[in-house]
């Protein structure tokens, strides 16, 4: 018997497994697409590994943060209270909260740095958005979470760290050299 706090990862393990065998598929097909509407090779290859790392990371962190749980709803609307509060809880609660709130964009802000090179200004305010529109919806749809404006600061924030480190990750060459398909 699995103890219930390992049950609710179950469906964000089985769709990350899920991503990654059909991104090895997708993107191949995504160059292909990419190529045939005119890109370039090397920025086909780009922003088809961006799409593939946006989706794969993505996806699996919405789950989580959309899954219910056992709790009342809250809003926290007052910024920097609730990063306050986590950083005097225990340490290692706290590492999990900020890194895990900087993380849910991060593939995004990523994949928009390597294969867009869209501004960091317009990737934090996407990120933000995005971040908005899950904290309504975790509120929206009373899922006991707590709706906090920290969490779009943290999810904007990693969004925004990620794409400065995309623009200095160079893709490998062989990447760039996929046989046809």
């Amino acid at each position: 018997m699995i103890p219930g706090g390992y049950l609710r990862w179950l469906p964000v393990v089985a769709t990350a497994v899920t991503l990654v065998v059909a991104s090895l598929v997708g993107t191949r097909h995504l160059v292909a697409s990419y190529q045939h509407r005119g890109v370039p090779a090397g920025l086909a290859v780009r922003r088809a590994l961006a799409t593939a790392v946006m989706a794969v990371w993505t996806l699996p962190w919405l789950i989580v943060v959309l899954t219910p749980l056992d709790a009342p709803r809250e809003v926290r609307l007052v910024p920097l209270r609730d990063l306050v509060e986590i950083l005097a809880d225990h340490p290692l609660t706290a590492f999990f909260q900020i890194v895990g709130n900087l993380l849910v964009f991060a593939a995004v802000g990523f994949g928009l740095g390597m294969g867009w090179q869209v501004r960091f200004a317009h990737v934090v305010v996407a990120a933000a958005g995005m971040s908005t529109a899950v904290e309504v919806l975790q509120y929206a749809l009373a899922l006991g979470r707590v709706s906090s404006i920290d969490d779009v600061l943290l999810n904007a924030t990693g969004a925004g760290l990620a794409v400065l480190a995309a623009r200095r990750l160079p893709v490998p060459d062989r990447l760039l050299s996929l046989p046809p398909s």
